[in-house]
């Protein structure tokens, strides 16, 4: 019974979370959400911060908002830190996204690499309508998928 139980958890897709992190609620799709520890590789990023780790473990995104907000909120903005592990050479990171579920509608983002330090790509990523989105990170030959919570804009 155990074993099923085990076997079924590692084929499901959930992902794991970091060592010395704890799970946050609200995350969507097989994305958890959590805080307090990072990917060894991501912590260039900020501290402190809810965080998500893409399907494949090949990027991080820190919410500098949590919840995210559909439309385009201000105080706090959809602002994502995403921190990849390959090395992204100086190229730049699209950003595609849908309703999981769901082909429409899209939205779509070109992140120039031009912060630092580390494989960081800072972004403000605004969506139509709430619920659980879907998004494909590519970058220098690379791609990732992750989901991520959007609330309703108060």
């Amino acid at each position: 019974m155990i074993a099923v139980a085990v076997l079924c958890a590692a084929c499901s897709g959930a992902a794991s979370v970091p060592r010395g992190a704890r799970s946050v609620s609200g995350g969507c799709g097989p994305t958890a959400l959590y805080q307090g520890g990072s990917e060894t590789w991501a912590r260039a990023g900020p501290s402190g911060l809810v965080q998500a780790t893409s399907h494949n473990g090949n990027a991080v995104a820190f919410l500098f908002a949590h919840p995210l907000r559909a439309g385009e909120p201000d105080n706090p903005a959809n602002k994502i830190l995403w921190v990849v592990k390959q090395p992204r050479d100086g190229a730049d990171l699209d950003i595609t996204g849908h309703p999981l579920g769901a082909t429409a509608p899209t939205v779509a983002q070109h992140v120039a690499a031009d912060s630092g330090p580390g494989e960081i790509y800072p972004s403000i990523v605004n969506v139509p309508r709430a619920g659980c989105w879907q998004f494909t990170l590519s970058w220098n030959g690379h791609a990732d998928t992750i989901e991520l919570p959007y609330s309703q804009a108060s």
